[in-house]
């Protein structure tokens, strides 16, 4: 894992350092003349460093978990994360500007030095460690706080986790810091992942004895988390147990404001342009952009759907065509479900049908399709196969831009025997040239800071 407590040094335009050195030595010479020292005021402490004597109160334990919450937001839908990169490396989203990295992304020819993942992966590592040492804190200097906030930051950890070994290879790094002193894990296969993430998991749902708004809401969010991880275990029969008390209409959300952190899937799609919805990506992606489904509701850039919600131009940031734009979320401040009842539900659908119980399968899916206007109940798919292409479709639509897509994907792979050819987008990529052979994420060159024997390396680039 990379050293993210470190700030970082971005060069300014030529004019930028040229007013900055002569405010400095404005402010210099004003700072002689008030008998101050220009180096005391110029000393800057850095940001990303807590002292863990500031931390050691409950006031304090309880501001590291707030923060935590904070990293969380950042690390799925307010922040470039895995949710938008992973589905612009999948099937969801299309490239829409002149970045070479997000265009590597889309293309599946991703490699180490990629910015933009190196971003998400440090995002999510500083949420699951703030959660952890908010664990830590809450236990020693708030014993009689709620337990759901400690079992919420158990979630935290759990989900990133989980959402970490869904997009990357293995050799995923957990390091950890205690009193402010690194300790570097080693690397781990997706499937020890998982592992750790289940166990997160139930560590939270042990702390949960209370019926409280918030303790239920919590509860079931690690439960919904625990069926996910437990499918990407392979063990379906304890998913579907898993969620079977989670309500259809339960919500985790993550808030977003305009002064605060905005939602930056509409910020990248709706305001920028920088991604566009795909529709039939690669022969093999589905047709979420022109599919007139209520739960992927698209306008085409500048038509009378999208300026009624603020988007009038007609290209991409890359002055190209279609541009297609989400409207799930029509605004900055508009919130996310990052995972529901509705997702509780489709594991519910996956754990019947693996259970040999079409019928179950079908209803569950019905229950979920019935939370949205205009869309009729399904009807049997009539074969094995067919059923799980309807399964992992209905999925598709339903968590579009939530982050799920890359792990159902590898998911189709690994468990159901599909291959890569007819799973992924292949072919023609639609900038040009020929879409890669990745199918997960390779690890940032930054996780080579790691002094750890193998670290940033992919123990293999099986899905």
């Amino acid at each position: 894992m990379p050293n993210i407590f470190t700030s970082r040094t971005v060069n300014a335009p030529r004019s930028a350092r040229t007013f900055r050195r002569g405010l400095v030595a404005a402010l210099a010479s004003a700072l002689v003349g008030a008998n101050c020292s220009p180096s005391e005021f110029l000393v800057i402490e850095d940001p990303d460093v807590i002292n863990p004597s500031n931390v050691t109160s409950p006031a304090g334990a309880e501001a590291v978990r707030i923060g935590a919450l904070a990293r969380f937001n950042v690390a799925t839908s307010g922040g470039e994360s895995l949710f938008i990169l992973g589905g612009l490396f999948t099937d969801e989203w299309n490239n829409g500007d002149s970045f070479i990295a997000r265009q590597e992304i889309d293309q599946r020819t991703i490699t180490p030095q990629n910015n933009f993942l190196t971003e998400a992966n440090r995002a999510l590592h500083r949420a699951r460690l703030s959660s952890e040492q908010a664990i830590t804190l809450l236990t020693e200097f708030s014993p009689n706080a709620p337990r759901w906030q400690v079992a919420e930051m158990y979630f935290v950890q759990a989900y990133l986790e989980n959402l970490a070994s869904e997009h990357y290879c293995s050799g995923l790094i957990f390091s950890t810091v205690i009193g402010g002193t690194e300790f570097y894990g080693t690397p781990i296969t997706n499937e020890a992942a998982f592992t750790r993430a289940l166990a997160h998991a139930d560590s939270g749902l042990a702390l949960i004895t209370g019926t409280t708004a918030n303790d239920v809401r919590v509860r079931s969010a690690l439960e919904v988390a625990r069926g996910r991880i437990l499918l990407n275990l392979n063990r379906p029969a304890d998913a579907l147990a898993a969620v079977t008390n989670v309500a259809t209409s339960f919500q985790y959300l993550q808030r977003h404001a305009i002064t605060t952190s905005s939602n930056q899937i509409w910020n990248l799609n709706n305001l920028t342009g920088r991604y566009s919805v795909s529709t039939g990506e690669g022969t093999n992606g589905l047709n979420y952009a022109t599919a007139n489904d209520p739960r992927v509701p698209v306008c085409t850039g500048g038509d009378v759907a999208c300026r009624a919600i603020g988007v009038t131009r007609a290209v991409r940031d890359d002055l190209s065509s279609p541009y297609f734009v989400q409207r799930i979320w029509p605004a900055r401040e508009t919130s996310v479900a990052i995972t529901s009842g509705l997702e509780a539900r489709l594991i519910e659908a996956e754990g019947r049908l693996r259970g040999g119980n079409p019928a179950g399968a079908l209803a569950a899916l019905n229950a979920v399709r019935a939370t949205f206007t205009g869309l009729a109940p399904l009807t049997d798919a009539g074969t094995d196969a067919a059923r799980v292409d309807q399964l992992f479709r209905e999925r598709a639509f339903t968590m579009f831009g939530r982050g799920t897509r890359t792990g159902d994907m590898r998911r189709l792979i690994r468990q159901y025997g599909r291959t890569a050819a007819t799973v992924f987008p292949t072919g023609t990529w639609h900038k040009g040239g020929q879409y890669g052979s990745d199918v997960n994420i390779i690890l940032p060159l930054t996780e080579a800071n790691n002094p750890v024997q193998g670290a940033g390396i992919c123990l293999d680039r099986n899905p």
